[in-house]
Formats: structure tokens, sequence, C-alpha cells
């Protein structure tokens, strides 16, 4: 058995919640959840968080190069990837963590043989970090044009 109890007093971005945060009360064991909610129009209607944190380990969901209803750089996965790796820097400061804190990366790619754009992209951001890191080709993503999605875990102490 176990009690969650949540807290009342939260930030709001646009009206909406922007950190919500509870606890489980398990025997001998304690976890402090926090669900970062950002301004997503899918994760209000499909039951998801744009980043998880629990204890010291902060998970930021699958991010893709979409600003403004607009995928950035169609058809240039270099593009794409610092897009994506700028918008999960600021995910991770709004959860006051930053790249540095980044121990994982896993990176979808809809065409491997692009392998070498994303990698010099994802060495930008993290030449000197190097975290774990994964890169798998996967049939497709949301939108025929996005060519790259990733997520990454960071630890927070």
């Amino acid at each position: 058995m176990f009690r969650i109890r949540f807290k009342k007093s939260l930030p709001h971005y646009r009206g909406v919640p922007t950190i919500a945060a509870y606890q489980l009360n398990l025997p001998n064991v304690f976890c402090y959840p926090s669900i970062i909610l950002l301004w997503r129009p899918l994760g209000n209607y499909r039951g998801y968080s744009r980043a998880v944190r629990v204890g010291p380990l902060l998970e930021v969901a699958g991010t893709t190069a979409v600003e403004n209803g607009q995928v950035v750089g169609p058809g240039n996965a270099y593009a794409q990837t610092k897009c994506i790796l700028q918008k999960i820097d600021r995910v991770l400061q709004e959860a006051g963590a930053s790249l540095a804190d980044v121990v994982r990366t896993r990176m979808f790619v809809t065409d491997i043989s692009q392998w070498e754009e994303v990698g010099r992209a994802h060495g930008e951001f993290f030449k000197d970090i190097r975290p774990a890191t994964s890169m798998i080709e996967v049939k497709g993503l949301i939108a025929p044009e996005l060519l790259v999605e990733i997520e990454v875990t960071a630890y927070c102490p």
C-alpha cells in the first residue's frame, strides 16, 4: 500500500502548472517524482510529460525539431539535432539542471546514413561531457519531415 500526497502551490505558465510534484510513501523507501510540464498541446491530450524528475534523475521525453508548429531544418539532420539539443538545454535549465548533468542520450534517426551529421551536432554540445549515447534507426517519426528525436537522462544530486 502507498499514499500519494500532492503539493498545492505550483508555478504556472500561461495558466498551466509548470511543475507538479507528488510524494509516494512506501515502506522504508521515499521517492519525490516531479513532473515538468511545458506548454505542449500533445502532452495535455495524450497523457505524457515533457520531463520527469525522480530524486536526482531527470528524464527528458523525446524531443524533435519543431518550433511554433513548424519543422526546423527539413531534410537537414544536423540542423534538426542542434535545434533539439537547444530545446533540451532549455528544459534542463527550467528543471534546475544543465547539459553538464546529462549522463545518457538516446538518438532516434530515420536514416542511419546521416549518423555523421547527427553525431557532429551532438558533439558540439557534449564533446567535454561525453554521456553514454545510443543512435537507433527507426522507420519513422510523428511527421515525415522529422529526421531525429532525442531523449536524455540527467543526474542532478
